[in-house]
């Protein structure tokens, strides 16, 4: 097969390389504040840990110390490990109590109520604190204190703001409702900042500070989890210091595939990684790579690989504490779910069709269960490589944007909505259950070509994020091309109500092909196609590419 035209795909940028390290992320000042921690002697997960805290300043529309924090990486001895930050629901939070809750302020029966999107009852454990200081424990080289203070310098002396992250910083002028929010995020308390204009986040700044002085404890059992939890409950949530203190960092073993001659890396339950790996593994039983990249033919066969895979991720993906999860990311599940795929789109949901007396896999009756997640979503994604030979793919969120609309006192710390994934539904997979951790969408991933030949990758944006995956693998893998030309590719999205999304660059014969298969596409906007980011070390050659949707931008040295 020929390769696909770069100009096809309207690249503006190049793949980036250097010698000795290279950073990859959406805000050019996070990405210069981790490649500074390589140069200060800092290693690939040093780097990550800065790049992040730095994003949490710079860009706060879409990660924070509220949120949660996973990471993928392969080492510079050749292991392939993961690191799991990830917060439950309250120990008191009953699907009982938050029905009664939620009625009560929305003045209706609790049969009636659902989870909210945001507010009190939203919010869970957050992990990203001690997600950064057990990554720089566990891996790093340097201190926390030193790894952090590229983030603190940008909280306390201020920052130009840029224009992508400008214009999802409205989003906080409706979200945030506390006089305290409205001060700490909002210019005079009333707007987003514009682009260019200067921010300075000081109380978050504090935070920071007494982070890098005390360690993570002070977010999980002192004064700043005091804050947290009276923020919460003042709001009539359920969250205590105890579900605070008793919150522990993971260390899971990733969940892998081979896709051709490559082996991909991803996160287990009770993150989405397997719908990534079951799509991978249905569209090469299809040979969706047979056909020519530039055509419907490829499109089709690949959405239809992604449609089954999130019907049966959002059937059976949950916490792997409170129910077995079959093997989605298997070579035999695969073969069986390739088999209901033909030339014509199928309307399989992200729920399980009703016409379906049990899923075609034979696992038990079905049951139309649609996700309570949001369909898109706010995340940071960054990718750090060293000349030792670490590559790391680490992942940072609070949810939608500013997360729950909730800041924790005078902290400057916005708290996640990610309880927003579970459901008050009794028989949903992802219902509502004391110390549960919701079903979660971040996903960062970790590619081997060969035996020296390691990258670190993701795509940043809710249920975009396994899409992406395949995507980006696909242009790498069968077409060859560079890790920006696979960036810079035009994308798809297959979207919640079965609507096929492609972006406006998708040339007109694909998208007319596509309708003639039975799709009903439409056109979306760009930012509706997530955030990537790609660092490879190659034999010790070291390069990375960066989304063109986003602000992002990729450092080397």
């Amino acid at each position: 097969m020929d390769k696909p035209s770069v100009d096809a795909f309207g690249s503006r940028r190049s793949t980036l390389r250097g010698p000795n390290g290279a950073v990859a992320t959406s805000q050019p000042l996070a990405a210069q504040a981790g490649l500074r921690t390589l140069q200060d002697g800092g290693n690939a997960f040093d780097a990550a840990v800065a790049t992040a805290a730095a994003l949490n300043v710079t860009e706060p529309t879409s990660t924070g110390l509220g949120g949660d924090a996973f990471m993928l990486y392969k080492s510079a001895d050749g292991e392939v490990g993961a690191m799991r930050a990830c917060g439950g629901a309250p120990a008191n939070a009953t699907r009982e109590k938050v029905r009664e809750a939620v009625a009560d302020e929305q003045g209706i029966d609790p049969s009636e109520a659902e989870m909210p999107r945001t507010g009190a009852h939203a919010v869970t454990v957050p992990g990203t604190a001690r997600g950064w200081e057990a990554t720089v424990e566990e891996f790093g080289y340097l201190d926390l204190a030193e790894v952090l203070q590229p983030a603190i310098d940008y909280a306390t002396d201020g920052y130009p703001v840029t224009e992508v992250i400008a214009d999802a910083w409205t989003q906080g002028e409706d979200l945030f409702e506390d006089a305290h929010a409205r001060e700490q995020y909002l210019v005079d308390g009333e707007r987003a900042p514009e682009p260019g204009e200067t921010v300075r986040l000081e109380n978050l700044g504090e935070s920071l500070q007494a982070i890098a002085e005390e360690g993570a404890d002070v977010v999980y059992e002192g004064y700043i989890a005091e804050a947290i939890a009276e923020e919460v409950q003042s709001h009539g949530g359920f969250l205590t210091v105890e579900d605070l203190a008793n919150f522990e960092v993971e260390f899971p073993d990733p969940v892998s595939t081979t896709y051709g001659d490559a082996e991909v890396y991803e996160l287990p339950p009770n993150n989405q990684g397997l719908i990534a790996l079951e799509a991978l593994n249905i569209a090469e039983e299809l040979g969706a790579s047979d056909y020519d990249a530039d055509s419907a033919a490829r499109v089709h066969y690949l959405a239809e690989a992604m449609k089954r895979a999130f019907h049966d991720g959002h059937r059976y993906i949950t916490d792997p504490d409170f129910e077995e999860i079959p093997p989605l990311g298997s070579k035999e599940w695969a073969r069986e779910r390739a088999e209901s795929v033909g030339e014509t789109a199928s309307d399989v949901s992200f729920g399980v069709p009703d016409s379906h007396a049990e899923d075609s896999a034979g696992h038990g009756p079905a049951d139309p269960r649609e996700p309570n997640v949001p369909e898109d979503a706010d995340t940071v994604l960054l990718c750090v490589g060293d000349d030792e030979g670490n590559v790391v793919s680490f992942i940072n969120s609070r949810f939608a944007g500013f997360g729950s609309g909730l800041v924790a006192g005078r902290t400057g710390i916005a708290l996640q909505n990610r309880g927003a994934s579970f459901s008050l539904d009794d028989d949903h997979p992802n219902r509502l259950e004391p110390e549960k951790r919701p079903f979660h969408t971040l996903i960062p991933g970790i590619l081997k070509r060969g035996a020296e030949d390691w990258s670190a990758f993701g795509v940043m944006g809710g249920y975009m994020q396994p899409q992406g995956h395949l995507q980006t693998l696909v242009g790498m893998l069968d077409d060859d091309l560079t890790l920006q030309e696979a960036l810079d590719r035009p994308r798809w999205r297959y979207r919640e109500d079965g609507r096929l999304a492609v972006e406006a660059r998708m040339p007109t014969d694909v998208q007319n092909g596509l309708r003639r298969r039975g799709h009903d596409v439409e056109v979306l906007l760009p930012g509706m196609f997530g955030g990537a980011q790609v660092v490879r070390n190659e034999d010790g050659s070291l390069s990375g590419a960066t989304e063109p949707r986003k602000d992002g931008t990729v450092e080397v040295w």
